[in-house]
């Protein structure tokens, strides 16, 4: 099977395309994490997507009944759609993608960074301001601490990698040195 990032990407821009034309970008990202959350469910996976005796109707039924009044008409036809297609297992991949695309469009972004040593609010503040700058976004912070960087930061904003540590540094000279 395809990979679900691949497979989902038409759904995801399609959804947020009618999501857009109906200024409803909130709301859909909203449904869209509710059915993913309940999609995502192991015992529902097996038991009912890998299910050969339930049709997709029933499959996508099932999983409309289970998100209760968190899914509204337009996205029950949406549901139905991917469903047929047998495709209800790439929802979170979907509801994953439509985030992003919401993202991009808000010119928003969420950056990882794990540190060496805890940062400080000024730290974490002037590193925000830095990105903000330099990738053209609204930036929101979340920090882990990994003590065998060694020292420094290695930062994750989307696609992007910024390794600032000086385990990363290392590596490199030794990469350098063994070619």
């Amino acid at each position: 099977m395809a990979q679900l990032s691949t497979v989902a990407r038409p759904y995801a821009k399609a959804a947020f395309e009618f999501a857009d034309q109906h200024q409803a970008l909130d709301a859909w990202a909203g449904m869209l994490d509710s059915v993913a959350q309940v999609v995502g469910n192991d015992d529902l996976r097996q038991q009912v997507l890998g299910n050969p005796r339930l049709t997709s109707t029933q499959k996508v039924e099932l999983v409309v009944e289970l998100c209760g009044d968190a899914v509204n008409d337009e996205l029950r036809n949406f549901l139905f759609q991917v469903g047929h297609k047998g495709r209800l297992a790439a929802l979170p991949a979907i509801a994953e993608q439509f985030a992003l695309l919401k993202a991009q469009q808000e010119k928003r972004m969420d950056v990882e960074i794990v540190s060496a040593f805890p940062l400080d609010d000024a730290q974490q503040q002037t590193l925000a301001s830095a990105l903000a700058k330099r990738l053209n976004r609204e930036i929101s912070i979340t920090t882990q601490v990994d003590s065998s960087l060694m020292g420094g930061v290695v930062l994750r904003a989307g696609d992007t990698v910024i390794d600032g540590s000086v385990r990363g540094r290392l590596n490199r000279l030794h990469e350098a040195l063994s070619a």
